[in-house]
């Protein structure tokens, strides 16, 4: 790990923390029981910790070294972008909610899919905006 860190990179794992988001809200909110969910929680805490302690350390090397300016730029228009998004759907899952269409679990799901969607869809616009200069 001698390469330098970029903000793409910072971005990309972001993604890694949405699907975390995921894999914990299915764990607090499923209503069955299966053996194999024990060796799933404990593959999710593990790599939880290892990629945290890992990224901590990315982090803390991104921070001693020189700023891309441009890349900054791009990353607040797209969080603006995100943003907007995120608005969006959090009023059609809470109308969604309010009509009786889906329940407050099912609510939870969207949420917690929509940031997982939000992630995905951040780090694209972030690698096109990147990639095209702008």
């Amino acid at each position: 790990m001698k390469s330098k860190v970029t903000l793409k990179e910072i971005v990309g794992t972001k993604i890694i923390y949405a699907v975390l988001l995921v894999f914990y809200y299915w764990m607090w909110a499923r209503r069955n029981w299966h053996e194999y969910y024990d060796t799933i929680q404990n593959m999710v805490v593990v790599f939880s910790i290892v990629f945290f302690a890992l990224q901590a350390f990315r982090v803390y090397k991104f921070s001693k070294e020189e700023k891309d300016e441009l890349a900054i730029q791009n990353l607040r228009r797209t969080d603006a972008v995100g943003l907007k998004i995120m608005i969006a759907a959090a009023i059609i899952i809470a109308f969604a909610c309010a009509v009786k269409c889906i329940d407050g679990t099912m609510a939870g799901y969207a949420l917690v899919g929509m940031i997982f969607v939000l992630a995905v869809i951040r780090f694209i616009i972030f690698s096109v905006m990147d990639s095209k200069g702008v």
